[in-house]
């Protein structure tokens, strides 16, 4: 076994930043009073529906932005090997 394999798990910025990209559409959704209202309604639509599909789009977004920095965090620690 390698010393990096016997440690524990190492928090980075970039680690900081993949979690806070997953974990903001949760906060967000479960935060029902922050959009639990109809004005301002966007097409007709009101805010409660409009709101909630506008962070499907965020949460794809923010999903891969985590999923990349993920890739490239485990490239440096494993020192480029692979893709």
């Amino acid at each position: 076994m390698s010393d990096e394999e016997t440690r524990g798990p190492v928090v980075t910025p970039v680690r900081v930043v993949i979690a806070l990209c997953l974990l903001a559409p949760f906060v967000a959704m479960l935060w029902v009073g922050s959009y639990a209202k109809v004005d301002p309604a966007f097409i007709g639509i009101p805010f409660f529906y409009w709101y909630q599909m506008l962070w499907v789009l965020v949460s794809t977004v923010l999903t891969m932005l985590a999923y990349k920095l993920w890739q490239r965090d485990q490239r440096s620690r494993h020192g480029g090997a692979g893709r």
